[in-house]
């Protein structure tokens, strides 16, 4: 790469070195297609172990301190216990994933279902996750809702918005401190017809009536092809509705592919705006998660490839010329402007992340460091059947 000036490798440096990447706890499980889950090696029996994995990969990358769980596919008896373990490792709890659409009570919708007992069934987990919360000392609460409708007529659309709404309201109701709300959408999948929180606009109405600590989660996945996504962070950043990110990536739909593997440009536009808006730092509250399924790749050195890949989007982001980005643009001169873009994206900030590994004390290739480590050895010869990360097959 070219050499750098000290103001900017210092500035470069900086953000880096204070970056956070919280890894899910599902990645490490077994997980497959809606055909078949695919078994591998090694794979965590329980939520310890799978806080063990997303410890070791903290230990090679240096910036991923965190781990998000999914109840109930990380339910414990004890989740005080499970945050003592947690430390114990290095890491600590992050989000917590609510789930209500694994269970036959909300075939027509949990939140939104016209039957007021499936209503109350569905809500009532929502307060289990901030109960969890309470035990774990998470900050965040994540909401996805797979309701919607299959067919024009099946129910009220405005009625179930309705619903929907109610539900939040209670929910964000029982949340104390600094505990927050963070609302994802999904385009479809699998409501056919009406997804009843399929895109930004309608999280961010539901959050906006809710209060300063319900904002919207953006996954990377769950958009039409051709989306603009970086138009919606700088619109949500603006608004300070932006809570966080479930990064991967998709080729056609939801795929939960590694994030960067489809679009790396499309993920260096969106931490683009992010640095624009100075809402790198942990400080500014939007939370940065991996959210994807490795399905036919290994777990851990995926998960490590993935931080990687948002590191280094994230130091291109940063080597923007934002003086000369703003003139160009001041001055009209599209190609200018453009150009400012393009040189920073070409730019190879694979050595200067190496140094930065170094310099903390890490191993400059946390993939390789991984492979020579003999954890996964360590991890094969120990566990044998290795937990599905929660969905059947």
């Amino acid at each position: 790469m070219p050499e750098l000036s000290p103001t900017t490798r210092a500035r470069l440096e900086q953000a880096l070195r204070a970056q956070r990447i919280e890894t899910a706890s599902w990645a490490y499980a077994n997980s497959g297609t809606r055909f078949k889950v695919f078994a591998q090696e090694g794979v965590p029996r329980d939520p310890y172990e799978k806080i063990a994995d997303a410890a070791t990969v903290h230990r090679f990358t240096g910036v991923a301190p965190t781990v998000a769980l999914h109840i109930p596919w990380d339910r414990v008896d004890d989740y005080a216990d499970l945050a003592r373990h947690a430390k114990e490792q290095g890491v600590a709890l992050g989000a917590i994933n609510a789930n209500v659409f694994q269970d036959d009570d909300f075939k027509l919708g949990s939140v939104t279902n016209p039957d007021t007992a499936v209503r109350r069934k569905a809500v009532a987990h929502l307060l289990e996750c901030v109960d969890v919360m309470d035990a774990t000392g998470s900050r965040d609460l994540k909401l996805w809702f797979s309701d919607g409708i299959n067919y024009p007529g099946q129910d009220d659309v405005r009625a179930r918005q309705d619903r929907l709404a109610e539900a939040l309201r209670e929910t964000y109701g029982r949340l104390g401190g600094d505990q927050r709300m963070l609302l994802e959408y999904k385009l479809f999948e699998p409501a056919f017809y009406a997804t009843d929180v399929p895109d930004w606009g309608t999280a961010y109405a539901h959050c906006l009536s809710l209060g300063e600590r319900a904002q919207v989660v953006i996954d990377t996945g769950h958009h039409a092809p051709g989306t603009n996504i970086e138009f919606i962070v700088a619109v949500l950043l603006r608004a300070g509705k932006l809570g966080g990110f479930d990064f991967n990536s998709r080729f056609y739909a939801d795929d939960d592919l590694m994030v960067g593997a489809a679009d790396p440009f499309q993920l260096f536009r969106i931490m683009h705006e992010i640095v624009l808006a100075d809402a790198l730092r942990p400080e500014a509250g939007v939370a940065f998660m991996l959210d994807q399924c490795h399905n036919i790749e290994p777990k851990i050195p995926a998960v490590i490839r993935s931080v990687m890949n948002v590191q280094e989007a994230t130091a291109k982001a940063l080597l923007v010329d934002r003086a000369a980005l703003r003139a160009a643009q001041d001055a009209g001169d599209v190609l200018a402007a453009n150009a400012v873009l393009m040189d920073a994206y070409h730019t190879d900030v694979r050595p200067v992340l190496a140094e930065l590994r170094a310099d903390a004390g890490l191993d400059p290739d946390p993939v390789g460091a991984y492979a020579r480590s003999g954890y996964f050895e360590k991890i094969r010869a120990e566990r044998v059947g290795g937990q599905q990360a929660g969905w059947g097959a």
